[in-house]
């Protein structure tokens, strides 16, 4: 990857950057290159490819990048646990290769694999008859390798069985931390996450802090783990949030990313956010690449 290229490029187009979408690689409704075909219709410089726990869709978004004349930023979400609070980790210009940080996503695949059977077990317990196999065959096609199944697909399940009437019901009523089919499992913490990006050539970025309720664990983990940025821009951070976060930013020296988390449409509902709704100036990537290390 030739990212002084990738650099020029970028600060030629003057635009913006959505640092944060999904594909159907993990819970995304939608291959990754149509993410990037989005992106390219609606004008933005680059588009971040960060789906949960793995990388298998930054290949195919890349060569749409490729296609389109848009930037194409390789990333990666990864789950973690601190003090009972689940926590996401952004990792960006990982190098998408690396046999150590692959394998470590992978561990937290299989983490997550039997997450979802005690999570299944749990809605069976309570009348809500669904199989792993109902789960994948509402999802239309055959999970590939490396791809990840989240709540969002047993969600859909939910729905489709007529339990509930959307995605947004189910996890309020069973999903959701604190409900009655969610399942903790043990997570890696985010220092841990931090390093294992960096590891792999990439840049570490703290995920919507204003989803966890809790600043000062939030200044915990930067001041323990010292990732390179904070997503301060996010569609469910409204304008205290980012208010707050920037100043955070700003106190640690953090770079401030934004994105949509944008997960496609399910049931008429796009979540978080649409694809392009939050963006960041393209000129962010420069300063993920500059925290980056080449491999």
């Amino acid at each position: 990857m030739n990212k002084e290229k990738e650099t020029v490029n970028v600060e030629l187009l003057n635009g913006k950057c959505d640092l944060h979408t999904h594909s159907q690689a993990s819970d995304g409704m939608q291959p990754s290159s149509e993410n990037v075909r989005i992106a390219s219709n609606k004008g933005l410089a680059a588009v971040a490819i960060t789906d949960h726990d793995t990388v298998a869709g930054v290949e195919e978004a890349l060569a749409a990048g490729e296609e389109y004349g848009i930037v194409v930023v390789p990333g990666v979400e990864i789950s973690t646990r601190l003090e009972g609070k689940e926590i996401h980790v952004l990792g960006y210009y990982v190098d998408i290769n690396d046999a150590e940080f692959l394998n470590r996503l992978e561990t937290l695949r299989r983490t997550r694999e039997e997450r979802n059977i005690l999570i299944l077990e749990k809605l069976n317990e309570l009348g809500l008859v669904i199989s792993m196999e109902d789960v994948i065959r509402e999802m239309g096609r055959p999970l590939e390798k490396d791809e990840t199944v989240g709540r969002p697909h047993i969600a859909d399940t939910l729905v489709a069985k007529g339990y509930v009437s959307d995605m947004r019901e189910a996890f309020d009523l069973y999903l959701a931390e604190g409900k009655p089919g969610f399942v903790s499992v043990p997570r890696v913490t985010p220092e841990d996450a931090f390093a294992w990006i960096r590891a792999a050539g990439g840049t570490p970025v703290l995920a919507h802090p204003g989803l966890y309720g809790d600043d000062e664990l939030v200044r915990k983990i930067i001041e323990h783990g010292h990732p390179a940025g904070i997503e301060v821009y996010h569609s469910d951070h409204g304008p205290e949030e980012e208010k707050r976060y920037l100043a955070m930013a700003e106190q640690y020296g953090l770079i401030v990313t934004g994105g949509s988390d944008y997960h496609g449409s399910r049931q008429g509902v796009v979540f978080h956010g649409d694809l392009g709704s939050v963006t960041v100036s393209a000129s962010v990537l420069s300063q993920l690449q500059e925290q980056s290390s080449e491999k």
